[in-house]
């Protein structure tokens, strides 16, 4: 089913994303999706992902991806060492990758960039290695461009993401405590040169003080930027984008 608004990005709570491409693509971003307390009721189970990529091992990124892997068979896209643990339990289509490398897929364009951020699974007893912490840079075939910046503090290597991809909208954590805050965001912002944001990663558990009113404020100096507040289940098209 195409739609006539393009891509339709919605906020699941959390860093969990849904991306629906204008012809119909379902594309997931961090399930952290059951034991999310703010994803809505009606989004804790998924009719349909065809791809699904994650940005980093912990929990609360990767809560849901191995019972979706096996409801689904979304091709996925995840660091080395993810891919293999996700393979390990049953995941079919784990597409590995690193830092600077873009995979292509049914006209999607998939770049792994930095993060600073660490990344283990626990499994049972067990902490896993999971590789690199990554954001990914995601082309869909018009040219429209997101940049989802996973769980990460601000970096200086920001302003090449903006220069090499152009993103049309970031999504970027604010949350504080385990990611960037509202005065890193605001940093990363001028860095990107972006102009349109969805703020991520804050208000799930009570430790993630960051907000887009505190956002706001550190941002008022930056003309033109529209920083967009979503609740958890909110949408907002390509169009409102252009």
């Amino acid at each position: 089913m195409t739609s006539d608004r393009g891509a339709i990005i919605t906020w699941l709570g959390h860093a969990a994303t849904k991306i629906e491409a204008g012809d119909g693509t379902v594309i997931l971003i961090d399930p952290f999706l059951e034991g999310n307390p703010t994803t809505p009721d009606n989004s804790r189970a998924q009719d349909r992902v065809d791809l699904m990529l994650i940005s980093h091992g912990h929990g609360d990124n990767m809560g849901d991806a191995v019972k979706l892997a096996q409801q689904h068979q979304p091709h996925i896209i995840a660091m080395n060492e993810l891919c293999g643990y996700l393979s390990s339990k049953g995941a079919k289509n784990c597409s590995g990758g690193n830092t600077g490398g873009t995979q292509e897929w049914k006209g999607l364009r998939i770049t792994m960039v930095n993060a600073v951020h660490s990344s283990s699974i626990q499994d049972g007893e067990q902490t896993i290695y999971a590789g690199l912490a990554v954001g990914f840079v995601i082309r869909l075939s018009d040219g429209f461009t997101i940049y989802h910046a996973g769980d990460t503090d601000v970096f200086a290597g920001m302003e090449l993401i903006g220069r090499l991809y152009h993103p049309d909208v970031a999504l970027l954590p604010i949350g504080s405590h385990y990611t960037m805050g509202p005065l890193e965001a605001a940093e990363a912002i001028r860095l990107l040169g972006i102009k349109h944001v969805i703020p991520i990663h804050y208000g799930t558990f009570p430790i993630l003080w960051g907000s887009p009113e505190a956002l706001s404020r550190e941002t008022s100096a930056i003309s033109d930027l529209k920083i967009i507040p979503l609740k958890p289940g909110e949408t907002v098209s390509q169009a409102e984008l252009s």
